[in-house]
């Protein structure tokens, strides 16, 4: 899995983030989210190094990146404080001003970086999200039963983490199979990474941590970007699964694009194929579609 990307372990203010590069051109930064890591992309990235100087990063908490310790307010893993990672780590390749998709979890940090460090992020590129205090905004028994980390997650330590560190398969086997597509996207050393990536209890700990500040400190921040009427300033790409809960659950808002013209005034985007896991079922589309946007002036 991403065979001839370079390694590196950069330390950034109160962690270390994993990351691996590739490639020539401008810098893309590509996010993962839950329950992967950054070999989600492994099959994306490869498609895109001709042209992109391609990062994919492990979000603090995830993967091979480090766990700081959290707080009462979980704001250590508040996306503002995981987008701030990113630009950290970015400058300290050599990157001062780049472009960025993220998928899950990666999609909330990186709009949020987007908001928070607008002269960094040139172009942003979000996948099978809408924000995040817009989902909860709207949550109805659909996200509570369909997307059950939101609420399980959330809840208060240590019952999450007892739960899915007794069973990490189960989690795994639960989400491919109900939010995927396409199992045969999931080789048994994706599946193995992925549950591996559960087993260990500091890691875990910090998921956890991430959905508690999403239930909290992240919807703050958003409801205070809301107020201000603080916007998203570069262009901004929203593809969704045709088969997943945003194809549906907000016609009556407009669909996903009239959620993030609230955001944005400069929003494009379109469903695709696959489910929720689009990038790792559909890695060709995938790749086709944010390089036609990210190449564009």
């Amino acid at each position: 899995m991403l065979d001839g990307f370079d390694e590196r372990t950069i330390e950034v203010e109160g962690t270390a983030i994993f990351a691996r590069t590739a490639g020539r051109g401008p810098p893309l930064l590509l996010l993962h989210g839950f329950p992967e890591t950054h070999i989600m992309w492994r099959d994306v990235a490869p498609r895109l190094i001709d042209r992109f100087t391609i990062v994919c990063a492990d979000l603090r908490g995830y993967g091979r990146s480090g766990c700081p310790a959290s707080s009462p307010d979980h704001l250590p893993y508040s996306k503002r404080a995981m987008a701030a990672d990113m630009v950290e780590m970015m400058a300290r390749i050599g990157f001062d001003r780049f472009m960025v998709a993220g998928h899950d979890r990666g999609g909330r940090v990186a709009y949020r970086m987007a908001l928070d460090h607008p002269d960094m992020v040139a172009k942003l590129a979000v996948l099978d999200i809408v924000p995040t205090a817009t989902a909860w905004d709207r949550a109805d028994a659909r996200l509570a039963l369909g997307f059950w980390p939101w609420t399980l997650l959330a809840q208060p330590a240590p019952l999450p983490e007892r739960l899915i560190g007794g069973a990490p398969e189960a989690v795994i086997d639960s989400a491919l199979a109900q939010w995927g597509s396409d199992g045969k996207a999931f080789s048994d050393t994706v599946r193995t990474a992925y549950v591996d990536a559960l087993r260990e209890p500091d890691h875990l700990h910090a998921i956890c941590e991430e959905y508690r500040a999403a239930a909290g400190v992240d919807r703050d921040h958003d409801a205070q970007d809301m107020a201000a009427a603080r916007r998203i300033a570069c262009p901004l790409l929203a593809l969704w699964s045709c088969q997943g809960a945003l194809s549906s659950w907000y016609e009556d808002a407009g669909g996903p694009l009239a959620l993030w013209r609230q955001w944005c005034d400069d929003v494009r985007g379109h469903a695709v194929a696959g489910g929720h896991f689009f990038p790792e079922e559909y890695p060709a589309d995938t790749a086709a579609a944010l390089g036609a946007f990210f190449e564009q002036l």
